[in-house]
């Protein structure tokens, strides 16, 4: 049996109560499979012994003596403290909320004992340890024992008497997932023993073993799925007898070409010459367009779905946003239209008696292109002939998604872009059927823009600052994590955050009264909205107060200033968004970062000593109180203004889901290997995988039973297929 056909309910284990059920639910564990799928997250070696002089490197594992008890606190209050010791050193116990300990922790007696020490108050002490009396040799120690994610009622004892259980009953039944010789090749574990090392290892090398056997599969597999999908791919040949194209311009993008004022840059037209070449070969294209923020994506995009069209087909540009994909449809519309193109723009918002003439126009072979949103792949959403899918950000949307869209023609080119940049490694392993084009460099004329730092408390030196520009006729964001007025879901004060609503009544009334501002969110109507970003855009409006809903879609030359309060509670990529907001005309532009600290934060800001060649840290001094995870993220900022090396250092904080756009649509719903810890075993995997799938696609050869009866009876990433 595979272990995704353990599909036994986890509360048929003895001792899996109704209450223990609901808490495993909680974990998403349901079934026995995903039981032992709850991967060990840690692990405790209780084999070595650490003295308590050691509690500095690991955790103390050593037999200790009860030299004496105390007690702290006064009245009802009190705390029981422990003390003991071993040949090292001595040691204090503090027994928060367990008196009791007292009659077991007698003074005199040795015990074993595991925990996780600190020096505090001038001794070393622990109030996270577990114990056993020496004499005993209990179950607890002498191994090595799993350390679990948790969810709420969860304790470490449950789930690993759970999984004990489990790996008793239906382990030994495990039947191997990996073809035979390579398992022998690499010297790895069959399926029932890694699954019960990964848990239970016997020792740190057979764990080191198991972790390779199981990371291996995972990936073996995925690439197994990326592979197929490419060949259905190029299964349905297209232009089976073309001769080989040189992706020069057709004459329909040499006219568009020749009415713009400026010229491509060497990324853009390599991109296009690639997709061209793609356009014009044997089977469907699947690319990966990527570029930074204001590299020039959307135009590639444009050129591509003109030769769509010179070929008799349509092509729908897809964005996540109805701000942003109105802003395409009207690029489309100066752009293209002057050389006859027929352009639709298809929204939820457009009323159902302005809907259906587009409709119609989209079925009937009236609309040439059509740019909208998720409404491109609605059922009601018909296409005469469908020949190119531009999912834009699509990161943001999920695979399903993409896949409704690629159902609504015969095999359709697909021409996937991304501004937030995916590190080469990651784009092999969630999109390894697809080629990839980059456009590294930026259009002439553009500075970058520069950044800058400042505490929350030295907000009024940034206003200052951005009074300056205001004065010069330029304009400016302000950017806040929150919508306010009840909308978010907080109380009282929003926890201490800035709301974009109150702001802007604080902003238009008090610290630049002389300017127009105005307010821009989610909830806001989408005429409203429209009506706004054209006002600002005309200049109408010189301020704009808004949540992250600017981070895509907006683009106004004339601002020069980006201010984003609270920055510490962005994530790398919406910051690099919101900075590429500003800088996209040939005025200097600038990006302020506040980041608010605790109350007792003292006065002192974030580390400003390294400096990137164009931004400074003007407005914070020597220290921080942030999380270590928000001084990252403003100390990448600070010192990049590169996406693809901000990408790179965001895969280091966010983990890989994140940042692909994969984790919310379970599209790399990998137990335990990383893609990019992990490249050298995933190039392994995919070598293995396109191999067998090279040599036999049906998978009817006997050395590839094993893959072919898990892809039947098992199969993993069922959703990874487009």
């Amino acid at each position: 049996m595979f272990l995704r056909e353990l599909t036994e309910p986890a509360g048929s284990l003895k001792g899996a109560g109704p209450e223990t059920v609901r808490r495993l639910s909680g974990a998403a564990v349901n079934s026995i499979a995903d039981l032992l799928c709850h991967y060990p997250r840690n692990w405790e070696d209780r084999v070595r012994a650490v003295p308590i002089a050691g509690f500095r490197n690991s955790p103390v594992n050593t037999v200790v003596r009860v030299s004496g008890h105390d007690w702290i606190g006064a009245g009802g209050m009190r705390t029981l403290k422990v003390y003991v010791e071993d040949d090292s050193g001595s040691a204090s116990l503090v027994c928060f909320n367990r008196p009791f300990l007292g009659k077991k922790l007698t003074p005199g007696k040795f015990f074993r004992l595991w925990g996780r020490f600190f020096y505090k108050y001038g001794e070393i002490q622990s109030s996270t340890f577990e114990f056993e009396d020496a004499a005993e040799g209990g179950k607890g120690f002498g191994r090595i024992l799993p350390v679990y994610p948790l969810s709420e009622g969860l304790t470490q004892g449950v789930l690993r008497r759970l999984v004990k259980d489990a790996l008793d009953l239906y382990g030994p039944s495990l039947e191997d997932e990996l073809p035979g010789r390579i398992t022998v090749r690499d010297n790895l574990l069959s399926k029932k023993d890694a699954v019960r090392a990964f848990h239970f290892p016997s020792s740190m090398e057979e764990l080191e073993r198991a972790r390779k056997t199981l990371i291996y599969e995972e990936l073996f597999y995925l690439e197994i799925m990326v592979g197929k999908r490419a060949m259905e791919r190029r299964a349905a040949v297209r232009n089976p007898a073309g001769p080989a194209s040189s992706g020069a311009f057709s004459p329909l993008q040499t006219r568009l070409l020749e009415r713009l004022p400026f010229k491509l840059t060497s990324g853009q037209t390599e991109a296009a010459a690639e997709i061209n070449r793609d356009m014009d070969g044997a089977w469907p294209m699947a690319r990966l367009l990527q570029g930074d923020v204001g590299s020039g994506k959307t135009l590639v995009s444009f050129l591509a779905a003109l030769k769509a069209v010179e070929g008799g087909g349509q092509a729908a540009i897809m964005a996540p946003t109805e701000l942003l994909a109105r802003q395409h449809a009207e690029n489309a519309t100066r752009l293209l239209e002057p050389l006859g193109i027929r352009i639709s723009f298809l929204t939820g918002n457009i009323r159902a008696a302005g809907r259906a003439p587009l409709l119609a126009s989209l079925a009937g072979g009236g609309t040439d292109i059509v740019v909208g949103t998720h409404v491109l792949f609605s059922r009601d959403a018909a296409y005469r002939d469908l020949s190119l899918v531009v999912v834009d950000e699509q990161h943001r949307f999920g695979v399903t998604q993409r896949s409704l869209i690629m159902a609504k023609g015969d095999y359709p080119h697909l021409l996937m872009m991304s501004a937030t940049p995916i590190p080469r490694t990651l784009a092999l392993t969630v999109f390894g059927d697809m080629d990839v084009s980059v456009i590294r460099d930026m259009p002439p004329g553009r500075k970058p823009v520069k950044t800058h730092l400042a505490r929350e408390a030295n907000e009024e030196k940034v206003y200052s600052f951005v009074r300056k520009e205001l004065a010069a006729g330029r304009q400016a964001y302000f950017v806040y994590p929150l919508i306010g007025g009840g909308e978010d879901g907080e109380s009282g004060e929003n926890g201490g955050l800035k709301a974009a609503s109150s702001m802007a009544e604080r902003l238009s009334r008090f610290v630049f009264p002389q300017y127009t501002t105005a307010l821009l969110h989610s909830k806001i109507d989408e005429d409203e909205k429209q009506r706004i970003m054209n006002s600002f855009s005309r200049g109408g409006i010189t301020i704009l107060a808004a949540t992250s809903v600017v981070e895509v879609g907006v683009d106004v030359p004339n601002a020069t200033c980006m201010v984003v309060e609270h920055a510490e509670r962005f994530g790398l990529s919406a910051l690099h968004q919101l900075r590429g907001r500003v800088g996209r005309g040939a005025d200097q532009a600038y990006c302020f970062l506040v980041y608010s600290e605790p109350p007792d934060a003292g006065s002192k800001g974030l580390p400003g000593a390294e400096k990137g060649p164009h931004n400074r840290d003007l407005f914070s001094s020597e220290r921080s109180a942030l999380t270590d995870g928000g001084k990252a993220r403003l100390r990448i900022m600070l010192e990049n203004n590169d996406g693809f090396a901000i990408a790179e250092e965001e895969l280091k904080l966010r983990g890989p889901g994140q940042i692909a756009g994969t984790e919310q649509s379970g599209f790399l719903p990998l137990g335990i290997a990383d893609p990019v810890r992990d490249a050298a075993e995933l190039a392994g995997a995919r070598e293995d995988a396109f191999s067998i799938l090279e040599g036999d696609g049906d998978l009817k050869k006997p050395e590839n039973r094993i893959v072919a009866e898990v892809l039947r009876r098992a199969p993993p990433f069922s959703n990874v297929a487009l």
